[in-house]
């Protein structure tokens, strides 16, 4: 799996099939972000919306950047997830019935690695 990562971004990674697919989609709408909630669908799907159509909430957590986009967890994802690096992908597919990569036959994908945790410190 071909990875980049983003200068400042060490818990969100993308492949370059989902960097090629990030700027279809901005040519086609603009700025984007993304949103990895774990609510109702597939919390393997995060969700790519337009920048200027959704509102970030107080408890959303920024990971990082991803094709210049931000990307957001959600605080219970976050709690769940805070010891992994994600991976964004893309994968065959629908997207989430709000998300942009919906209707394409590709969507999004979040894998995940465990990150080290730190070794406690010995006196």
């Amino acid at each position: 799996m071909d990875m980049a990562e983003e200068k400042g971004t060490s818990r969100v990674t993308v492949t370059a099939a989902a960097l090629a697919f990030i700027a279809e989609l901005v040519a086609e709408h603009g700025p984007v972000l993304f949103h990895q909630s774990g609510g109702c669908c597939d919390g393997s799907s995060p969700m790519c919306y337009r920048r200027d159509e959704f509102m970030v909430g107080d408890g959303d957590v920024l990971l990082g950047h991803i094709g210049g986009a931000p990307f957001y967890i959600g605080a219970a994802q976050y709690e769940a997830w805070k010891h992994t690096a994600l991976i964004i992908d893309v994968v065959p597919g629908r997207g989430g019935m709000f998300s942009l990569d919906n209707g394409r036959e590709r969507r999004f994908l979040t894998r995940s690695r465990v990150c080290a945790l730190p070794q406690a410190v010995r006196r």
